[in-house]
């Protein structure tokens, strides 16, 4: 990110008012989004749901939820036009300082093994497999697996 746009990003808190907008991200980058659902339930529940903003656009957002020590990354999208930039390691950041603030040692997520830019992004900032969930994603071709991707989170600076 240059520091021109670095700027004119902001990082909030989403809410309801927001869903809209991160629907149309999910379905310009998913052949499987998340639906309307999925969203209202996340911020019904108390999840912690962020987005990224430059000049007021909604270009990517995170859905976390934490639990006493554990914080699980539900999801994190960057619209297709940002992809590349450094935005998705600016959230994932983000969402990472979350948790450990929260009082989470351990973040965990669910990456889909085609999805190679992520798992790129996980692999990068530390995060190792620890599991595979069979036939967890729709695909398609029937299903796909998850991979369970595990990130001890340490002590995170402001």
């Amino acid at each position: 990110m240059n520091a021109v746009l670095a700027a004119q990003v902001e990082v909030l808190p989403l809410s309801h008012g927001d869903i809209d907008e991160m629907l149309a991200v999910e379905r310009r980058i998913y052949p499987f989004p998340w639906t309307r659902g999925n969203f209202v339930d996340s911020i019904a529940a108390g999840y912690s749901v962020w987005g990224c903003r430059v000049a007021a656009e909604l270009i990517g957002y995170f859905v976390l939820m934490l639990a006493v020590d554990e914080a699980h990354l539900l999801n994190l999208s960057v619209s297709e036009k940002r992809q590349g930039a450094g935005f998705g390691a600016y959230l994932l950041r983000h969402a990472m300082r979350s948790a450990r603030r929260a009082g989470a040692t351990v973040l965990l997520l669910e990456v889909r093994p085609s999805n190679a830019r992520a798992l790129a992004l996980y692999q990068h900032f530390g995060f190792q497999q620890i599991g595979v969930r069979r036939g967890y994603y729709a695909a398609e071709a029937g299903r796909e697996d998850a991979l369970v991707l595990q990130h001890i989170l340490e002590e995170v600076s402001a």
